[in-house]
């Protein structure tokens, strides 16, 4: 868990009261946080000739991104106590009527596609709320933006710039700029050489350095802004004196951005004179659809049950007592007017933590007291994980095929590009795997688009055991889709090989008519496609594939709900597949998609 160094005599002073070391411990503990020190009784180190005042070192929970501060920590401990409300965060406009905004230029999605913004006017910073700002950044860099990979954020003194901004991605001789705390004009290729040995942002060279274009972001006079994941530029540097903060974030994750985002700006702009008032920026991407305002600080509405609630914690709350109760933990909550076991909840933006109802019930019993919960059998308050269905339905379909007499096995999920195209005759369009960037050894190349090789390499290492060999896996492929956020998906496949003297192609297809037999799915024979009535089941039609034999290789063809579609296929290796695989015998392969029937 992060440690966070905070003043002691600071943060008592804007909690309103004074606590010992042990008073405070205790209330540490109810909170769900921890003391880790009080410097009071030790010597501090000297700074600036100065004797640092006394410390706080409290342990924060790794999910608690909001609290990675001493502001964050001094609003939760006040609310906990119910000494202030949760704060109203809102989005203004300038005077001026018109937002800023940065337009996204299509080059970007080569190395950071995605980036954020916003501005906080008239902001006051003392030294020590100046140092909170920065060591937040620092902070949030170190686990949430996973070592500036997914998230870098950037902070700039906006009376320096002049809008609206541009995220460009040029090649490195093509931006120059002084970087932060440098007097010398540099292009990024020489910046990249000068930062190379540097102990703090050296280590951040490499998510970069090999790109054919480096991102920067401009203002509307070509003023380098940052260039990140690496720098800020010096003519925008921030510092005690400065009154309105441009704060700009690029990253590789959409929604680890837009969590950084809420939580910077929701923090830090109680500095504003308005406090708790944030100024939004438009982000203008039209070559990818992605043009929106941001942040967004709307509250996620969530709902959990009382009677889960209840029962997990051992207790009998009314619904509204647990409103009160969620109060506590800056939540915004009301019994439900269609449904009284539903309680409605509103989820501040600055709890990116809360995924589940079990999060909102582990907050409930934070605030009633862990040390008040009801003692009890753990029989009565046991909570039990349910399975995803996909699991379920993997671990229906892995019963049925051990108990036919089949062994399970459990290759790795990478494979080399040859053995997932080559040698199975198919061929890669480019668009279908998800490639290795930097693969240590040619065996990992690639996250396998299909179980075969891993089935037909576990047999060649097994082809000192008697024939025939009948093994069978169920476990995840992955492919390409560019569609999603992080630009992939994985299926729930379901695989068996026949290894033998003869081709074994009847048992496979014995063994998909028991598994999908056993999922209730009929067999629909040619006769009754002819009827004219579209009937719900599974058929399997002659292909002909590389893959496979000519002739002794059919497609299987799933309908439910009048929507057909092909889920697998079945055959007789050809002898070249066999070959390339080192397998004197012959074999025969099924593979089916089992998401199809979810």
């Amino acid at each position: 868990m992060p440690t966070i160094s905070v003043g002691k005599a600071e943060l008592y002073k804007v909690l309103g009261q004074e606590y010992t070391t042990e008073e405070f411990e205790e209330l540490c503990f109810e909170f769900g946080i921890e003391l880790d020190e009080d410097t009071s009784n030790s010597e501090g180190p000297i700074v600036n000739g100065k004797q640092e005042p006394a410390q706080l070192k409290i342990e924060i929970p790794a999910n608690r991104y909001d609290m990675l501060c001493f502001e964050g920590i001094a609003l939760m401990l006040n609310i906990f106590r119910e000494k202030t409300h949760l704060p109203n965060y809102r989005l203004v406009k300038p005077k001026s009527g018109k937002l800023e905004s940065i337009t996204v230029h299509p080059d970007t999605a080569k190395v950071r596609p995605y980036i954020s913004g916003a501005i906080l006017r008239n902001v006051t910073f003392t030294q020590e709320a100046y140092d909170s700002f920065i060591s937040l950044q620092d902070k949030l860099h170190q686990n949430l933006a996973r070592q500036r990979t997914l998230v870098a954020i950037g902070t700039h003194d906006l009376d320096t710039l002049k809008g609206p901004f541009t995220y460009e991605a040029l090649p490195p001789k093509e931006i120059k700029f002084a970087p932060l705390n440098q007097t010398k004009e540099m292009d990024a290729s020489k910046l990249m050489e000068f930062y190379d040995g540097d102990k703090h942002l050296g280590k951040y060279l490499q998510i970069i350095r090999d790109k054919p274009v480096y991102p920067v972001i401009y203002d509307s006079t070509k003023t380098v802004c940052s260039m990140p994941p690496i720098i800020n530029s010096n003519h925008s540097k921030i510092s005690v004196k400065t009154k309105n903060v441009f704060i700009e974030m690029t990253g590789t994750d959409r929604t680890k951005l837009e969590i950084v985002n809420q939580i910077i700006v929701s923090t830090f702009s109680q500095y504003c004179s308005e406090p708790f008032t944030i100024e939004p920026i438009n982000i203008i991407s039209e070559h990818n659809g992605e043009s929106r305002q941001t942040p967004n600080l709307s509250p996620r509405k969530a709902e959990a049950e009382v009677d889960y609630i209840n029962r997990c914690c051992g207790l009998s709350e009314t619904p509204e007592r647990i409103c009160e109760l969620l109060t506590k933990m800056c939540y915004t909550a009301t019994p439900s007017s269609k449904d009284a076991n539903i309680i409605e909840v509103s989820v501040p933006p600055t709890r990116a933590d809360v995924l589940h109802q079990c999060d909102i019930m582990e907050d409930v019993a934070i605030a009633y007291g862990f040390n008040n919960l009801p003692r009890s059998s753990p029989s009565k308050s046991a909570t039990i994980g349910q399975p995803l269905m996909v699991n379920k339905l993997g671990d229906i379909v892995r019963l049925e095929a051990a108990m036919a007499g089949w062994s399970e096995v459990m290759p790795l999920i990478l494979c080399s590009h040859d053995e997932n195209f080559a040698w199975l005759n198919r061929k890669d369009d480019g668009q279908t795997a998800v490639r290795l960037a930097n693969p240590k050894t040619a065996e990992y190349q690639i996250v396998r688009t299909s179980l075969l090789p891993g089935l037909l390499k576990t047999i060649r290492e097994n082809k000192k055991h008697s024939v025939p060999i009948k093994v069978f896996e169920v476990s995840d492929v992955a492919f390409k889709d560019e569609s999603l956020e992080r630009k992939s998906r994985n299926e729930r496949h379901f695989a068996a090989a026949f290894y033998g003297k003869s081709s074994g192609f009847e048992i496979v297809h014995g063994l998909l008519d028991r598994v999908l037999g056993m999922l209730k799915t009929a067999f629909l024979t040619r006769d009754e496609g002819l009827t004219g009535v579209e009937l719900d089941g599974y058929w399997i039609e002659e292909i002909d594939e590389a893959t496979f034999l000519p002739g002794r290789a059919a497609a299987v063809y799933l309908r439910l709900e009048g929507k057909k579609v092909r889920i697998g296929e079945l055959g007789v290796l050809h002898p070249s597949v066999l070959e390339k695989f080192q397998l004197p015998f012959v074999c025969s392969t099924l593979e089916i998609n089992l998401e199809a029937f979810l």
